[in-house]
Parts: C-alpha cells; structure tokens; sequence
C-alpha cells in the first residue's frame, strides 16, 4: 500500500511539470570566440531568414565566417523537407543517430547544462520540427528548448568535406545542411512495406 500512494504522490508533483509547455530557446546560439561571447536571439534569424536583414553582430559574423553568401544561407535556412515524424525519430533513437547527435553537439551545446543533455536537446527540436511532417533549418532552430553555445572551434564537417573549409565546418553551413541530413537518413518502418 506504501509504494503506490509514493507512486501517486510523486505522479502528483511532477505533474504540472510535464503540462507545462516547453520553453523555446530564446538565444539559439551564443557565439565564443577568445575571451567574447555573443547572443543571437531568434528574433535576428527570424528576420534574416523572413527577410534578409542582418540586424545582430553575431548573426553577421556567422555569416561572414560561413564561407556562403547571405543568400545562400538564408535560402538553405528557409528550405523546407519532407520526412516521416516515425523514420527521423527511429534514426534520431537508432546507435547512428546518437552517434550523429554527439558529434554535431561536440562544440554546439546548451548554454546552461554545457554538454550534458545535447543530445536530447537537440533531439527534441528535430522531432518537433518534424511533427507536421516537415523540417527546415530555421524550424529546428525555433524548436530548440533552451538556448545553446558555440564554442570555439569547428562544427562538424558536412559530409563529402574533404577540407576544413568554413563552408564545410561553420555553424550556419551546418544548419543549412541539418535538415537534408536527417530527411536522408530516415529509418523507414520494415513492417510498413510489406
């Protein structure tokens, strides 16, 4: 009788918590570079990618260090992919994917945990982008729960990268790359085609 009321009670407390809405980043990336460091707020890539105006120093500096044009960021930003929630979430769950998750969180991570829960944050964003059956790069931007860092150093290379070129290993080029990643290593469901 003991462990189910324990049971009930802690189901109890915890309950407002799991209801609450999840909080979206507010600075999706927090720029380190030597000694400075810089927030984005979603806002500045909301704009850049609605519009094309760069109104924040970091945003330009990761523009300027992306080896693309502002266009061609912007225009790789706003596309948008077709996926199935089930295949990215089974490849996102798969050993591939969590190995992919940790790589591309080595030197991107949130702010606050600096490392611990990258993998599921970032996780969470690409699912939840992927909800509707779609995802782009500024979608799992606005879908990160908590705002992230990026340390100095190289992000991930792009696949087929053979240099450490900024067009195969900066922030922005990454995320214009996320979104094609994922739709083409879905994991489709081997039951459903048969």
């Amino acid at each position: 009788m003991f462990k189910p009321f324990c049971a009930l009670v802690l189901l109890a407390a915890g309950a407002p918590i799991a209801m609450a809405p999840a909080r979206a980043a507010e600075n999706p990336v927090r720029w380190t570079t030597g000694g400075a460091v810089w927030s984005t707020q979603q806002q500045a890539f909301d704009t850049f990618v609605d519009s094309g105006a760069v109104t924040d120093r970091g945003l330009e500096g990761g523009l300027n260090r992306s080896g693309w044009s502002p266009q061609e960021v912007r225009a790789g930003m706003a596309k948008s992919y077709n996926v199935d929630l089930r295949a990215v979430s089974r490849y996102l769950n798969s050993s591939a994917g969590i190995a992919y998750l940790k790589t591309a969180t080595a030197n991107y991570y949130p702010y606050r945990s600096m490392g611990s829960t990258s993998v599921q944050a970032l996780r969470s964003a690409i699912i939840k982008d992927a909800a509707d059956g779609s995802i782009s790069s500024i979608g799992i931007m606005r879908a990160l729960p908590t705002d992230f860092r990026l340390a100095e150093g190289p992000q991930e290379a792009q696949a087929g990268c053979k240099t450490q070129s900024p067009q195969c290993t900066s922030l922005l080029s990454w995320y214009v790359f996320l979104p094609a990643r994922i739709q083409a290593s879905q994991v489709p469901d081997p039951f459903l085609d048969k």
